[in-house]
């Protein structure tokens, strides 16, 4: 009998389903999230490919592919990473994490990392942001959002599925801080009330921060 905890990847691999049949439409109420990813999708086109990481079952990505960006999405689960294919034929989906991607050295133009970084150590996000500074070309563009706070929420039991996951909360100046200790520059900070009752109640953050025009390679 297995009797390690689940890891984040299995949780949201037994989840996956009822995770795809919640948030596929979630773009439809949430029209800061789809100013903000025009606002990204104007700024990148035409530059090269972008990503999605953390991408669940594929609504940012199938979003950004119908605004002309030739986009891939990339998941820690392959369960969600399958949920995506099936409901986004046609578009491009992968396993893989945000702390080690496989990607060259500024290989896109821009990426999204909306939530993605929520079930991050705050001992881990700086490598994470780093991995974002080193797939960007100079001049590259990230949007990034969280929730806002202290807290940290653990589920045992997510949708019938028995979990063992937490959801980290984050201070906006500590993000950007991360984000500045990769190298980025921060080009705008907004903040925003849940939408209510469509949503977890919690207060969210987005950021859009540039890889500098003249950076060279890696900050390693």
């Amino acid at each position: 009998m297995n009797l390690q905890p689940p890891t984040v990847q299995t949780c949201y691999d037994r989840v996956a389903a009822e995770y795809a049949a919640h948030y596929l439409g979630e773009l439809a109420y949430k029209p800061l999230d789809r100013a903000l990813l025009d606002c990204f999708a104007e700024q990148v086109r035409g530059r090269g490919p972008v990503g999605d990481i953390g991408c669940g079952p594929g609504q940012v990505t199938r979003y950004l592919h119908e605004r002309g960006l030739p986009v891939v999405g990339i998941d820690l689960s392959p369960e969600m990473v399958a949920q995506a294919r099936q409901h986004h034929p046609g578009l491009t989906f992968r396993q893989g994490t945000m702390l080690d991607l496989d990607v060259e050295d500024g290989a896109w133009a821009g990426l999204v990392s909306l939530y993605s970084i929520i079930h991050l150590e705050h001992d881990l996000v700086p490598r994470a942001m780093a991995e974002f500074y080193r797939v960007l070309q100079p001049g590259g563009l990230v949007l990034l959002s969280c929730h806002l706070g202290q807290e940290r929420r653990h589920l045992d039991e997510w949708w019938g599925h028995p979990v063992d996951i937490d959801f980290l909360f984050f201070e906006r100046p500590t993000v950007e801080g991360w984000l500045r200790g990769a190298g980025f520059t921060i080009q705008a900070r907004i903040e925003r009330e849940p939408y209510v009752p469509n949503e977890v109640a919690t207060q969210r953050a987005y950021l859009l921060a540039r890889k500098p025009p003249d950076a060279g390679g890696d900050q390693t």
